[in-house]
C-alpha cells in the first residue's frame, strides 16, 4: 500500500524550476529518507506535499486522498520542523494540550504525560520552556508530532542539537512508531543516521530525484566493483601462487602474500565461491571483510557519470 505517490510534481517561480517532474512512491509503514544538498529543492517539494505550497504543475496522493483534498488528512499527519517555536510561559504539559485541542483530540493529562515520558521529558513535564535548551525544544516538538498517532509523520532533522543517548532514544522511538505502522518521512543531514534508519532513501539533486532504493540498491548502483579482504593462514609461496592461479578467473587485481589476500569481484556471489576454496585448500580463514560505499561517499559522488541514468 502505497502512503505518498507524486506525479510528475513540478514547482517552478517564474524561469526557474525548483521541482522537475518527481515521480515518487513511499510504501505505507516505511521509513522514508530524503535527501539533497542546499538548494537541491527538498523543501519546496516537502511544502507542496504538506499544502504551504500549489504546484505548478503534476498532482500528488496523499494517504489515499488526492492533494486538493489535503483538508481530509490533516488530522492524520504530523510534523516535526527542524526549529520549534513556543510560548515561553507555557510548560510542556501546557503545550500538548493547547495543540491537542487544536487537534481536537479527546486526550487526558495522564496520556499527554505519557507522550511527554516517551520523549524523555518526564522530568519537564511542569517546567516553562523558556528554560529549555535546544535540545529538549526538539523533543517536545517531536512530541507535539505524535499526539495525535499520526499516519504520516514527517521528521526534519529530528535529532540536530539533541545528546547523544538522547540521539539513541529518538532512533528506537522511530523504529518502535514505524512497526505500529506509521510511515515516517525523514531528512537529515546527520547520513550515518538516515543509513541506519530507513528502508528506503532517494536523493534530489537540482530538483529531480536522482537517485532512489534502499542503501543495498544505492550501493549496487554506485560501485562496480566489491573490494574484499581476506585474513588467513599463513600459506607457503608454492600456495600463493597456486591461490592467484585458481581464482583469477573469479576476481580482479588480486593481491595474495602470505597470511592475507585483496581483490576486486564484480558480483558479491563469487565471495562465498572464494571462501569455499580457501576451506577446501585447508586454510583457515580468520576474518573477511567486504568494502562498501557508506551513503555519505553515495552522497558526495552523486554527480558521477554512474548515477546519471
Amino acid at each position: 500500500m502505497i502512503a505518498l505517490s507524486t506525479r510528475n510534481l513540478t514547482k517552478r517561480y517564474g524561469n526557474k524550476t525548483v521541482v522537475n517532474s518527481v515521480n515518487l512512491e513511499i510504501e505505507k509503514g516505511s521509513i522514508f529518507g530524503f535527501l539533497g544538498k542546499n538548494g537541491a529543492g527538498k523543501s519546496t517539494f516537502i511544502n507542496m506535499i504538506t499544502g504551504l505550497t500549489m504546484p505548478t504543475s503534476g498532482s500528488f496522493e496523499i494517504l489515499g486522498e488526492e492533494g486538493g483534498s489535503f483538508q481530509k488528512v490533516r488530522h492524520r499527519i504530523g510534523v516535526l520542523p527542524d526549529y520549534s517555536t513556543f510560548y515561553e510561559n507555557y510548560t510542556a504539559l501546557e503545550h500538548l494540550k493547547y495543540y491537542s485541542k487544536i487537534l481536537r483530540l479527546s486526550l487526558t493529562t495522564n496520556e499527554l504525560k505519557d507522550v511527554l515520558r516517551q520523549v524523555e521529558l518526564g522530568d519537564a513535564i511542569n517546567l516553562k520552556t523558556k528554560s529549555f535548551s535546544f535540545g529538549m525544544k526538539k523533543k517536545l516538538g517531536l512530541a507535539q508530532a505524535l499526539i495525535n498517532k499520526p499516519d504520516l509523520l514527517f521528521l526534519d532533522e529530528p535529532t540536530s542539537g539533541v545528546d547523544a543517548n538522547s540521539i539513541l532514544n529518538i532512533h528506537s522511538l522511530i523504529k518502535e512508531v514505524s512497526a505500529q505502522g506509521t510511515t515516517i518521512f525523514l531528512t537529515s543531514h546527520n547520513l550515518d543516521e538516515v543509513e541506519k534508519l530507513c528502508d528506503d532513501i532517494a536523493i534530489m539533486n537540482k530538483g529531480i530525484i536522482q537517485t532512489k532504493g534502499s542503501m543495498q540498491q544505492l550501493r549496487k548502483q554506485y560501485q562496480d566493483n566489491i573490494s574484499v579482504y581476506i585474513k588467513h593462514d599463513s600459506i607457503s609461496e608454492t600456495k600463493q601462487n597456486k591461490l592467484r592461479s585458481e581464482i583469477s578467473l573469479l576476481v580482479k587485481n588480486i593481491k595474495v602474500a602470505a597470511d592475507c589476500s585483496e581483490f576486486y569481484v564484480e558480483d558479491e556471489s563469487v565471495i562465498p565461491k572464494i571462501n569455499k576454496y580457501l576451506v577446501g585448500e585447508n586454510i583457515n580463514v580468520y576474518r573477511l571483510e567486504v568494502e562498501e560505499p557508506s551513503l555519505e561517499e553515495i552522497f558526495l559522488n552523486l554527480g558521477e557519470e554512474k548515477f546519471s541514468a
